[in-house]
């Protein structure tokens, strides 16, 4: 059931008696997602609120200027928005000034109740801890499909990020539902084919092919490509950054054609274009688009890692 759900995104939150919980939503977002995200804190004796904005016109656009100040006020702000607010400077301002941040783009009445939001997210957050122990040593990621990819990610200097689900203390933030180690990358050459899902279009019917020289998509190839180019055009150069490497890691998590739960499908990864400056990057781009890479081979320094093992 849907309400379970939303009680499920306040035990993740540790929403407690007494403090405010800001749920931010957009007139796109289904009326039966924000009532019950705001049923389930006012249950608990919290300060509930919710506000409502138009829907931005892409992942990473800022929220207005009132609503970012609104969300540095809250102890949890939960953002069930049509597009993501993680990669945006209003989520940085909001955790540094203590907020515990659920992001939430997308979500469906069907996902709330069913799917990766259903999962053991100790479980999860146990998977990250031992996968990122191995995965923090590493300096070269490369990765490999049948389908085409061949890519290799210099790590040197960066920091794995783990999304758990589980976020209880202040400045924290996580996706739900959650599942995915994910890291910025110092650079990446290669080549990288999405046969997944891809964010703006849903489950692919035919793949994206990306050529990347030195962190920069140089050329992207397959049926929807005028339609992505075009989009990253609108942006500028720097929407085709090599923005993010990630490993999706909850089990419970299917592919959908919804990157939110897509990207935290066990077993898949993803690369992500745009903007990094959210988490350890050094770009800025109001844009962060993902796509999902099925079946890959993935190895560390030079060793093949078989993740099947830690999920």
């Amino acid at each position: 059931m849907i309400s379970k759900g939303a009680e499920k995104v306040l035990d993740c939150f540790g929403a407690k008696r007494g403090e405010s919980v800001l749920i931010v939503v957009d007139t796109s977002t289904p009326l039966s997602i924000g009532r019950s995200l705001f049923e389930a804190a006012r249950d608990r004796w919290c300060d509930a609120m919710i506000v409502t904005m138009l829907p931005r016109m892409r992942h990473g656009e800022e929220p207005p200027i009132s609503i970012a100040e609104a969300m540095k006020n809250a102890d949890v702000v939960i953002a069930p928005t049509t597009f993501s607010l993680t990669h945006t400077q209003a989520r940085i301002n909001a955790c540094k000034a203590g907020a515990r941040i659920a992001s939430m783009p997308g979500i469906t009445e069907e996902m709330m109740a069913s799917g990766g939001m259903t999962a053991d997210y100790n479980k999860v957050n146990d998977i990250a801890i031992r996968l990122n122990k191995q995965l923090e040593k590493a300096r070269k990621v490369r990765v490999i499909t049948e389908s085409g990819t061949d890519i290799v990610f210099n790590l040197e200097g960066c920091k794995w990020m783990m999304d758990t689900g589980i976020c209880h203390e202040p400045g924290c933030s996580a996706n739900l539902p959650a599942g995915e180690l994910y890291i910025a990358p110092e650079d990446a050459n290669g080549v990288f084919v999405v046969d997944g899902s891809m964010s703006g279009f849903g489950i692919l019917e035919s793949p994206l092919e990306f050529t990347v020289g030195n962190r920069h998509v140089a050329g992207i190839k397959g049926k929807q490509a005028g339609k992505l180019n075009s989009m990253l055009d609108a942006v500028g150069d720097k929407a085709r950054n090599i923005a993010e490497f990630g490993i999706g890691i909850n089990p419970q998590a299917r592919l959908i054609g919804n990157v939110l739960e897509d990207e935290k499908v066990g077993g898949t990864v993803h690369i992500a274009l745009g903007d990094n400056s959210t988490f350890g990057g050094d770009v800025v781009a109001g844009i962060h688009l993902d796509g999902i890479i099925t079946k890959p081979k993935i190895f560390l320094d030079g060793k093949e890692f078989i993740l099947s093992d830690y999920i």
